[in-house]
């Protein structure tokens, strides 16, 4: 029953948050890595062995093509059976062939084999599982994100990720997850090559729509660039660029919401990076109470006290504080100077 009550109490702060939008929380109500309000029952009943409420949720995003929250409850469901396997154990037992299951399953072989020292070699055996994920309904784009993450942890030459990236798009030409991941390849591939990071990034922004997440793409891009010391400079006119486009898209997305919190607390990253700092408030004000992991743990062994503290230094930096400074983060190119 312990294990319950962080995602219960993340349902009711979803669908019943107290805080008016632009209204402060307190550092005690703020959550880490929050499920929304379809994920939360899911979780909730997998921790007590059940898996009906995440087939159900699985097979409604693949029946209404809702890829971007498939993609997300994917691996927020497979993250959860790494430490409590047994419901996706039933679920797979009862229903072998369901293409729900597999890609859960495929999702949670990627993320076990990518943490251990053999890495290439225990993801080239998961290769059969992708396989079967992606049989199970040929339109869906998530098990080919999962393709793509796999050959970069595989180390796959490019003539073969071409042909993945190629299959991907046919079935989604604008899932972010699917952008990420050729994006996160492009990085590991030509490590230092930011400005090709940027050009694929930028060309898959422009050819969305306006309220698609791959708007959010060359922002990653920034994140990548500022976070490695690696390559040539990236101009500041770039990376502004990239941050006006993530700003322009967040006030389409629900405000005090967990599903855009990821991006939000992305951007409110590298906001902070780029001393930028009323619009690092405006975002915090869209966030509401909802911290992610993603991008503190990249900094910090605790991301839940970095974002804590991010937002004190964001709000002291505004306010005129003249006893703050901001605080230092591993890696990054953005200095006081530099712009």
């Amino acid at each position: 029953m312990a294990m319950q009550l962080p995602f219960i109490r993340a349902s009711r702060m979803a669908s019943t948050s107290p805080h008016l939008v632009g209204e402060p929380c307190a550092d005690d109500e703020v959550l880490l890595d929050a499920p929304d309000a379809r994920l939360s029952p899911a979780l909730v009943a997998a921790a007590r062995g059940d898996h009906v409420p995440a087939a159900s949720l699985l097979l409604a995003t693949r029946v209404a093509s809702e890829w971007e929250r498939r993609d997300r409850y994917v691996t927020r469901l497979a993250a959860f059976a790494r430490s409590r396997p047994e419901w996706l154990d039933a679920w797979l037992a009862t229903a072998s062939q369901d293409p729900d299951a597999l890609l859960v399953g495929a999702q949670l072989a990627v993320d076990r084999a990518w943490r251990s020292p053999a890495r290439a070699e225990l993801l080239r055996e998961v290769s059969p599982l992708i396989t079967a994920a992606a049989r199970g309904d040929r339109r869906d784009p998530v098990p080919w994100r999962l393709a793509l993450d796999h050959a970069r942890g595989a180390q796959a030459g490019h003539t073969y990720f071409e042909e993945l990236w190629a299959a991907a798009v046919r079935r989604a030409p604008h899932h972010y997850g699917c952008h990420v991941a050729a994006l996160r390849y492009l990085a590991s591939s030509w490590h230092g090559s930011h400005h090709e990071c940027f050009d694929f990034a930028d060309r898959a922004a422009q050819d969305a729509p306006a309220g698609a997440l791959v708007q959010a793409l060359p922002l990653r891009a920034a994140f990548g660039y500022l976070t490695d010391d690696c390559g040539p400079e990236v101009p500041r006119e770039r990376l502004d660029a990239a941050v006006d486009r993530a700003i322009a898209l967040s006030p389409r997305l629900p405000a005090h919401d967990p599903w855009p919190a990821r991006m939000r607390n992305l951007l409110i990253f590298v906001l902070v990076r780029l001393e930028r700092w009323p619009d690092a408030v405006e975002q915090l004000r869209l966030n509401g109470p909802y911290a992610t992991s993603f991008p503190w743990d990249q900094v910090s062994d605790d991301p839940l006290g970095h974002f804590l503290h991010v937002r004190e230094d964001v709000r002291s930096a505004v306010a005129g504080d003249p006893s703050w400074h901001p605080r230092s983060e591993r890696g990054g190119r953005v200095r006081p100077g530099d712009h």
